[in-house]
């Protein structure tokens, strides 16, 4: 009986990896594929290139918008990472009036669609001369609730003892944070950084609203002004896709082992 049911847990795991893989494995050989095969589902692989990628990134300013996109998910990431720990680190350590209240409103704002506060966060950065800027696309992201919450679940986990003998020896409350709770804390940072870089990475609908010029486009917005040109060209619209993608797998393959911990011991305690 245990082997059968060995078996069937094998099949359904193999269904799933081919019902998950299946999409994009399809797209990767569409994106090699050329023009006069589209409308064919056999695959030659003596006729897959490389020229739909070559189009894109000679064609098109693909390098200004991978750089933009680099930049803002670089300074939305990392800022995340380092207030997000700090907000926190405060709300799971440091006893303050109304400390409890505070993490109830970081809770109930993670209740809150991004889209209810889009207009008026437009006006504002509208009057302050952001609109197309690189401030505009990063400093309105540089906390989140989710990632506080995150935080402070992971700090709750942490033994007091560490903190209370580093305390004994003289280190100050930013001393301990840096030196002591935040290198114990990789698998909470490495978590954060995964999901605000895919996040950034990958956001389109407020870039889109904010940047109007060409050299401002991040690549989802300069890629989806391509796809409106070339969207009869599957190949084409695949390759740039995959181009899309190959970052957040990338950073999710380096930083999976400490992905998984993460999620695991967050809000054990």
């Amino acid at each position: 009986m245990k082997k059968v049911l060995r078996l069937l847990f094998y099949i359904v795991v193999v269904g799933y990896a081919v019902i998950t893989l299946g999409p994009f494995i399809w797209s990767i050989i569409t994106s090699l594929k050329p023009t006069s095969e589209l409308n064919t589902f056999a695959v030659n692989i003596k006729h897959l290139t490389l020229d739909n990628y070559k189009m894109i990134i000679t064609k098109f300013p693909f390098l200004r918008w991978f750089i933009n996109s680099a930049i803002v998910a670089a300074i939305v990431t990392f800022g995340n990472i380092l207030f997000n720990s700090m907000a926190g680190y405060a709300l799971a350590r440091i006893n303050f009036p109304g400390r409890n209240l505070l993490f109830m409103v970081v809770l109930a704002l993670m209740m809150v669609p991004g889209q209810v506060v889009m207009v008026p966060t437009y006006i504002l950065l509208s009057k302050l001369g952001w609109v197309n800027t690189y401030m505009g696309l990063t400093i309105p992201f540089l906390t989140s609730n989710f990632g506080i919450f995150l935080m402070r679940q992971f700090f709750l986990s942490l033994p007091k003892e560490l903190e209370e003998a580093a305390t004994i020896d003289g280190l100050s409350r930013f001393g301990i944070f840096f030196k002591i709770v935040l290198p114990l804390s990789k698998p909470a940072l490495a978590t954060q950084f995964i999901f605000m870089f895919t996040g950034n990475w990958n956001s389109f609908l407020w870039p889109s609203l904010l940047t109007s010029s060409d050299d401002m486009y991040t690549l989802p917005v300069g890629l989806n002004s391509f796809y409106g040109q070339y969207y009869q060209f599957w190949n084409q619209v695949m390759a740039g896709a995959i181009l899309l993608t190959l970052p957040t797998i990338l950073i999710f393959l380096i930083f999976q082992r400490y992905f998984v911990k993460g999620i695991s011991t967050t809000g054990l305690k």
